[in-house]
C-alpha cells in the first residue's frame, strides 16, 4: 500500500462514524461544535412539524431521480421504505428527535441512512438545505392556508346565520361612535362577511405564489445533475389552474426568497385586524351600558374578587393577539430587509413567526366560528347560539341620537329644498327636540312646520325607524330587502 492509499484509508470514516456525525459537514472542521452553539442554532424542536412536508418532498425528489436514471431503483425502493418506517415512528411517537443534528431535515436523513444505508446518502443528489427548507415550508403552508381557508368559510356562515335571524332588528349605525342612522342588525353582521370574505380571497391568492417549487435549485446555483424538476412541482401539486407545473426560476431567488411567508403574515394580519374589529363591538355591546347582546357563558370568564361579573374574554383576548399577529409580520420584514443574495442563517427565524401566526389565526376563527354561531347540542338535538340578541335594547338606543335626521332632510329635498339648506333647516329641528328632550318623531306636526311649511303628517312615516330602515332600498342598503337579497348572493356563494 502506498503512502497516499494508507493516508486516504486512515482518514475515511466508516458507514457508522458518518451516520452519528453531528453536522454534515463535520469532516471540514477540526473541533466539535460547542454545546452552546448547538442549542443556540438548532430549530429541531420548532421545524420538526415541516415533517411530513420533508418527506413528502423527499419522496418526490428520489422518484425523480430514479426516473432520470441518477440513482437505481433499488436505492429508490430502500428510500421509499426508510420513509415509511419513519413515518410510522413519527406518528406514534417513537422517532427521536436529536439536537446534534440540528434540523428537521438532518433528524430524517440521518435516521433513513441508519435503515436503509447508502441509499440513504444518495437521496441529497441534486439539492441543498436550502431548496429543501424553502420546499418544506411552501407544501407546509399550502396545507395550513387551505384549512384557513375553510374555517374563514365556517366562520363566514356562523355570521351568515345570525344575519339571517335579525334582518328586522334595528340597530343604531355609528359614526365616530355617534348614532348616527338607524341599521339592521343583519345588515351590520354581513358588513363582517364582506370582510372575511375578502380575506379568504387574499389566502387562495396567497395560496397560488406559495404553490410554486424552489427544489432543484440547489444551494443557490443550481446543479450540474440532469434533473427535471417539473416532474417534481407535478408530484407535489405544485401546478397552475391548468394543471402545468409551476417552478422557482432563478435559483437565487428559490432558495432566499421568503415573500410568500412575508405575504401570508399580511393577510393573516388583515384578517385579524378584522376579527380584532368584530371584537371590538361585541365587547362595546356586552357592556352593561350597552346590552345589545349576551355572549353565552362558555366563552366568558368571572372575576376573582366581583361575583357580579362576566368578562368577554374571547373577544378581548383576540383583540390582543391581534397585536401578536401584526407583530410577527414586521419581524418578518424587518428579518429580510438586509440580507443579500442567497440564503443565509437570519431565515432560520422565518419559522417560529410564521408557525405562531397560522396557529394563532386557526385557534381564533375556529373559536369565533362556534362564539358566534353557535355549536350543536347532542342533548337537544339543536344548534345552541353563541350570541343573543337584545332587540328592544338595540331599538331603543337607536331612538337617543336622532337617527332619522337625515331621513327628514332627505324629505325636504324631496319637496324641492336643496340639499343644503334642508340640512341647515333639519339642525334647527334637532335643536328644537333637543331641548323639549324628545326625539324628531315626537315633535307635533305644528312644531316642525314652523321650520319648514311644506312638511305635512307623511313626516312620521319617515321619522320612524322601522320608515328609515326601508327607505334605504338600494343596492348595498340596509333595508331589509337588500339585507335578504345579499344573504341569498352569499347563501349561494358559501353553498
Amino acid at each position: 500500500m502506498s503512502k497516499a492509499q494508507a493516508t486516504s484509508t486512515d482518514s475515511a470514516p466508516s458507514h457508522n462514524q458518518l451516520d452519528t456525525k453531528a453536522q454534515a459537514w463535520s469532516a471540514l472542521f477540526s473541533e466539535p461544535m460547542s454545546d452552546l452553539v448547538k442549542r443556540y442554532t438548532s430549530s429541531v424542536f420548532f421545524d420538526k412539524r415541516l415533517w411530513q412536508a420533508d418527506i413528502a418532498g423527499s419522496l418526490a425528489h428520489a422518484e425523480m431521480l430514479a426516473a432520470q436514471g441518477i440513482i437505481g431503483a433499488e436505492d429508490h425502493a430502500s428510500i421509499q421504505r426508510g420513509m415509511a418506517q419513519i413515518t410510522s415512528e413519527i406518528e406514534s411517537g417513537a422517532f427521536e428527535w436529536k439536537l446534534d443534528l440540528e434540523d428537521v431535515h438532518l433528524n430524517i436523513e440521518a435516521r433513513l441512512t441508519q435503515l436503509v444505508g447508502d441509499a440513504g446518502k444518495r437521496l441529497h443528489t441534486g439539492r441543498s438545505r436550502n431548496d429543501q427548507v424553502a420546499t418544506d415550508v411552501r407544501l407546509w403552508l399550502r396545507g395550513e392556508i387551505d384549512l384557513i381557508g375553510d374555517l374563514l368559510k365556517e366562520l363566514q356562515v356562523s355570521l351568515v346565520d345570525v344575519a339571517e335571524q335579525n334582518v328586522e332588528v334595528i340597530l343604531p349605525g355609528f359614526t365616530h361612535l355617534q348614532v348616527a342612522q338607524p341599521v339592521s342588525f343583519g345588515h351590520h353582521m354581513l358588513a363582517y362577511v364582506e370582510m372575511f370574505k375578502r380575506d379568504a380571497e387574499r389566502m387562495a391568492d396567497v395560496r397560488r405564489r406559495t404553490n410554486v417549487l424552489p427544489l432543484g435549485s440547489a444551494a443557490l446555483a443550481g446543479t450540474t445533475y440532469p434533473l427535471d424538476r417539473e416532474r417534481v412541482a407535478k408530484t407535489l401539486g405544485m401546478v397552475d389552474v391548468n394543471g402545468s407545473p409551476v417552478v422557482c426560476q432563478n435559483s437565487l431567488d428559490a432558495v432566499s426568497d421568503r415573500d410568500f411567508a412575508i405575504e401570508f403574515t399580511a393577510a393573516a394580519s388583515l384578517c385579524m385586524v378584522h376579527v380584532s374589529r368584530l371584537s371590538e363591538e361585541l365587547i362595546i355591546w356586552m357592556s352593561q351600558n350597552f346590552g345589545f347582546i349576551k355572549i353565552a357563558d362558555r366563552f366568558t370568564t368571572g372575576s376573582s374578587i366581583m361575583p357580579q361579573k362576566k368578562n368577554p374574554d374571547v373577544p378581548e383576548l383576540a383583540r390582543g393577539k391581534t397585536g401578536r399577529v401584526v407583530g410577527h409580520l414586521m419581524g418578518l420584514i424587518t428579518l429580510m430587509k438586509g440580507q443579500p443574495l442567497a440564503y443565509n442563517k437570519d431565515n432560520q427565524e422565518d419559522k417560529e413567526p410564521l408557525f405562531d401566526t397560522v396557529d394563532t389565526l386557526k385557534d381564533t376563527l375556529r373559536i369565533f366560528a362556534e362564539m358566534v354561531g353557535g355549536q350543536f347540542n347532542p342533548a337537544t338535538g339543536q344548534k345552541e347560539g353563541g350570541i343573543t340578541v337584545n332587540a328592544p335594547a338595540m331599538e331603543q338606543a337607536a331612538l337617543k341620537g336622532y337617527a332619522t335626521a337625515t331621513d327628514l332632510a332627505d324629505y325636504l329635498v324631496k319637496k324641492g329644498l336643496p340639499f343644503r339648506d334642508a340640512h341647515e333647516t333639519v339642525a334647527h329641528a334637532v335643536k328644537a327636540a333637543t331641548t323639549h328632550a324628545c326625539d324628531l318623531s315626537e315633535l307635533p306636526l305644528a312644531v316642525l312646520q314652523g321650520f319648514h311649511p311644506q312638511i305635512e303628517k307623511d313626516v312620521y312615516e319617515c321619522l320612524s325607524l322601522r320608515g328609515s330602515l326601508n327607505a334605504r332600498n338600494t343596492l348595498g342598503g340596509t333595508a331589509p330587502a337588500q339585507v335578504r337579497a345579499q344573504l341569498a348572493r352569499h347563501r349561494a356563494r358559501l353553498g
